[in-house]
């Protein structure tokens, strides 16, 4: 049985965690809130660092802990990346990573020391000590070590929050690679908005220990009755692939969401040129803001994209000015903040046809 189940309730003084959770059992699953959230305390609960009497948890068919069974850490499959990497100071590289792969018997390693080090970019690095990288250069090192181990599920907890943003943006497209090179499923906690929109699939936001949604990343982003905001704005983050080039005015245009035989799809979007391929995946992000609406196509005016949509939503915003409205574009959601003067004046309704426009410098490819 594919998947992961997860159900735990603890109390403890200050906090409790309560949660009932159905995840893929592939891909990148987000864990995201506010400090505070649970985001930690549930990751321990998988890893068996946090025992919680009546919990289950089940990984990919295979029960780690119900009425009967509770498996120990070190009989749970897993590899687990903390926000530092914890290596040997001792030891170069190269044996902080055989040191984990020494507990894995040859038939059960799906994930070889050398693929490790390649995806990860640290061959250049396994003759140094670890005193010697810099803080995303460990990290990386950290990250191969966890998944030499072949594990079943690969555990993250915000292993970026330590590094600055230059470190940050070197270690994401690593990041990247794991995600589309890997079939382990990965749990990774973070509230850094740039993280989500690049790397999660499925996303589960906590609020003071419950999921408050959870779902797949671009429809619970766009979800109206419980607006999720990463970062400054509510918005939608759409996958794609760089389908062309226009070197004369750096721009790329981003092909997201239905396949070319879809009626109306797929869609294009025109982002900036961030110097990907033709055919390289690339994700948009859309926030609220940045979406006006039109009854009539407009293309005398500065904005590049300007989309066919219906009307599927429309819903209070938190201040009382403004509305959410919730579009579909060729099976593509849409999320729109407007005033409600601009709702009414428009007749916006569920149905209505109307002309999406977003800025292309609002988008990030």
């Amino acid at each position: 049985m594919s998947g992961i189940r997860a159900r735990f309730k603890l109390d403890y003084p200050g906090f409790s965690l309560d949660v009932d959770l159905h995840l893929p059992g592939v891909g990148v699953t987000t864990l995201f809130g506010h400090s505070g959230s649970g985001k930690t305390t549930l990751l321990r609960c998988v890893a068996g660092l946090r025992h919680v009497a009546g919990g289950e948890l089940v990984v990919n068919g295979e029960v780690w802990q119900d009425a009967d069974t509770c498996l120990p850490p070190h009989r749970r499959s897993i590899g687990y990346v903390f926000q530092e990497a914890s290596l040997f100071p001792h030891l170069d590289i190269r044996r902080n990573l055989e040191y984990g792969l020494k507990r894995v018997p040859e038939a059960r390693r799906r994930v070889g020391l050398e693929h490790a080090i390649e995806l990860l970019g640290i061959g250049h690095l396994l003759k140094r000590k670890p005193d010697s990288l810099s803080g995303g250069e460990r990290q990386r090192v950290g990250i191969a070590r966890a998944l030499v181990v072949s594990p079943d599920i690969l555990l993250m907890d915000e292993p970026l929050a330590a590094l600055d943003l230059a470190r940050k943006q070197e270690i994401l497209p690593y990041l990247e690679r794991l995600h589309d090179d890997l079939e382990i499923p990965v749990l990774y906690v973070s509230h850094a908005p740039d993280e989500v929109a690049r790397l999660a699939d499925h996303l589960v936001v906590l609020e003071r220990g419950k999921v408050v949604a959870s779902g797949g990343l671009t429809e619970t982003l766009a979800r109206l009755d419980l607006p999720i905001r990463l970062g400054e704005d509510a918005g939608v983050v759409l996958d794609g692939e760089v389908a062309e080039i226009d070197a004369d005015w750096h721009l790329a245009r981003v092909r997201v969401g239905l396949p070319e035989s879809h009626p109306g799809g797929p869609v294009n979007l025109w982002v900036r040129d961030s110097g990907h391929p033709v055919g390289h995946r690339a994700r948009v992000r859309i926030l609220a803001r940045d979406v006006s609406v039109a009854l009539d196509r407009h293309d005398d005016s500065s904005i590049l994209n300007t989309l066919s949509a219906t009307v599927v939503e429309v819903a209070e915003d938190s201040h009382p000015a403004l509305s959410l409205v919730r579009m579909d574009v060729a099976g593509a959601p849409l999320v729109a903040r407007l005033t409600r003067r601009s709702v009414s004046g428009l007749g916006l309704l569920p149905g209505k046809l109307v002309w999406a426009q977003i800025k292309a410098v609002a988008l990030i490819g």
